[in-house]
């Protein structure tokens, strides 16, 4: 890097505070302080002496991408906004860090799916992070990390499991839809290592590891966490669990992300299940006051 400042977009997100987390003297900038998406914006801040950007800001309503009023702001947060940053980390010489996503495939391959694996994107979402990584793989020095099922601190499907069982509710749960979880910190973890190691640049997948799971499986394990029956979560199709809804996305049914060019750079990623035992521990008990909502 020709500079030491490193700069967090997005850093209100789950991977934004993970990042600020990893890199405590960074500089953690949201779309409050700087829209990134805004070409005039971004031209004219200052961006002395930055050596390292990373990129966690993005458009994540999947369904809601596909409402034609909403294609401007999608394709100006996962596309115009990467290009807006590719263009200064390349007059800079910074390094570029730009998280995507495993639904810019059509979860058809037969297995853990490579980073080259040529893309298929799905939806509209899909198409606009496929773009994105696009933009961010013209920068000579960027890394762009591919993740899936992403856990942090903020919303989240976990979160959401643990309050439905703390409110007695049976959901139905996806259970053909394969992957991992990822946790905020541990994606902010194979940044630094990426980084500290200078390892090559390119495309890496980085999730949890451990055998591959679905969304059903995950719930089960919150509601027994929060001592309800894992037969309370209702396991369902992806076409039952979306039926009647047109304006939902279509969603790759294989999430199970390759990690071996992660590995093979000296990174061993933690297991999802017992990582996923630690997060439950650190919320609020049921029936507490501050219990998730």
């Amino acid at each position: 890097m020709t500079g030491t400042r490193v700069v967090v977009l997005g850093a209100g997100g789950q991977v934004g505070r993970a990042l600020t987390r990893r890199f405590p003297g960074a500089e953690a900038l949201d779309r409050a302080t700087l829209d990134v998406s805004d070409a005039h914006a971004v031209r004219h801040h200052d961006w002395s002496g930055v050596g390292l950007l990373l990129n966690a800001a993005a458009y994540t309503q999947v369904d809601a991408a596909q409402d034609p009023a909403n294609l401007a702001a999608v394709r100006a947060a996962n596309v115009d906004a990467v290009r807006n940053l590719a263009e200064v980390a390349g007059r800079a010489g910074a390094t570029l860090v730009h998280f995507s996503t495993e639904y810019v495939f059509d979860g058809t391959h037969p297995g853990p799916m490579p980073e080259d694996l040529p893309t298929s994107p799905l939806s509209v979402y899909a198409r606009s992070k496929a773009d994105g990584d696009r933009a961010a793989s013209a920068v000579d020095r960027h890394y762009v990390l591919r993740t899936s099922w992403v856990v942090g601190e903020g919303q989240n499907f976990v979160r959401t499991m643990a309050s439905l069982a703390d409110r007695r509710v049976q959901p139905a749960v996806v259970a053909d839809q394969v992957g991992r979880l990822t946790f905020a910190d541990d994606l902010a973890a194979a940044v630094a290592h990426l980084v500290d190691t200078g390892a090559p640049y390119g495309t890496y997948n980085v999730t949890c590891d451990g055998p591959p799971s679905t969304w059903a499986d995950v719930a089960e394990i919150v509601f027994a966490s929060r001592g309800r029956p894992r037969s309370a979560v209702r396991r369902v199709s992806t076409a039952e669990y979306f039926v009647g809804r047109p304006d939902a996305a279509p969603r790759p049914l294989n999430s199970l992300l390759d990690l071996g060019k992660l590995t093979a750079s000296g990174f061993r990623p933690r297991d999802w299940e017992p990582t996923l035992h630690d997060y439950l521990g650190t919320l609020p008990p049921p029936g507490s006051s501050g219990h998730c909502r």
